[in-house]
């Protein structure tokens, strides 16, 4: 018996990274998954790999939104759990950032994922019970030198998991967020990021010093789609590796 078996699962972000892990696991958990993303190449080798149904999705597009959703419905007969994913960081100083960049981080991370929360609420409500899970950050409760746009859209996340989930409790769906921390993903490499941050710092200020497989971060959101989190919503799950324990700041 798998934790998801019987579920049918939309991943955004799902070609690569974390939200590859999370394909994977939902898979071997018993669910039925499809996955979007920007990455075509990435992908359909992923799908074809897996067996899971990959479809483009730019998560800031209301019509892909209706297009990824209406192909888990058409395919599988109905949409049980929302996995927002899909993310940007760029790191920039506010006072080096362009107001184009900003709004492309909030663009992608916020409004994608309220476009994600709008876009299930009619397939999850005929099904008659639903969980979606948003993928925030630790920066979405603590504010790092030259995150501002990716902190003020995690920080943004936290509060439309928090009003969806009073606002469609009633539809027995329930929405939390994740929040992870060091994760050894491509986003952590970035050469912009690695030129700027002290590397053997931060690992010292982490309680657990190491950076987390992406797949660590995908157990705690499979057990939120699970029955198994039948009581909790509108919460908070960090996978930090204890950072928000206050060490280091």
């Amino acid at each position: 018996m798998g934790l998801l078996d019987g579920k049918v699962a939309l991943i955004t972000g799902g070609a690569r990274g974390m939200g590859a892990a999370h394909v994977r696991l939902f898979l071997e958990e018993g669910a039925q998954v499809v996955f979007g993303d920007v990455l075509d190449e990435e992908g359909k080798a992923l799908a074809e790999e897996t067996g899971a149904a990959y479809v483009r999705h730019d998560v800031t597009s209301p019509e892909e939104w209706a297009r990824a959703v209406g192909t888990a419905v058409e395919t599988y007969g109905k949409l049980d759990v929302l996995v927002n994913n899909a993310g940007i960081l760029k790191f920039r100083r506010i006072a080096e950032m362009s107001p184009d960049e900003f709004d492309h981080v909030i663009g992608v991370n916020l409004k994608g994922t309220w476009l994600g929360v709008k876009s299930v609420i009619g397939p999850m409500k005929q099904a008659g019970r639903g969980s979606i899970v948003n993928i925030s950050s630790i920066e979405g409760y603590i504010g790092a030198e030259g995150m501002s746009a990716y902190a003020a859209s995690k920080f943004g996340v936290r509060g439309v998991t928090k009003s969806a989930a009073r606002e469609l409790a009633r539809f027995r769906i329930r929405v939390n967020s994740v929040h992870p921390g060091a994760i050894n993903t491509s986003m952590v490499t970035d050469p912009d990021i690695v030129k700027e941050v002290d590397a053997d710092a931060f690992v010292k200020s982490m309680v657990i010093k190491r950076f987390a497989k992406p797949v660590e971060v995908s157990h705690v959101v499979a057990f939120l789609a699970s029955d198994r989190a039948s009581y909790c919503t509108g919460s908070e799950f960090t996978v930090d590796g204890g950072l928000l324990t206050g060490a280091g700041y």
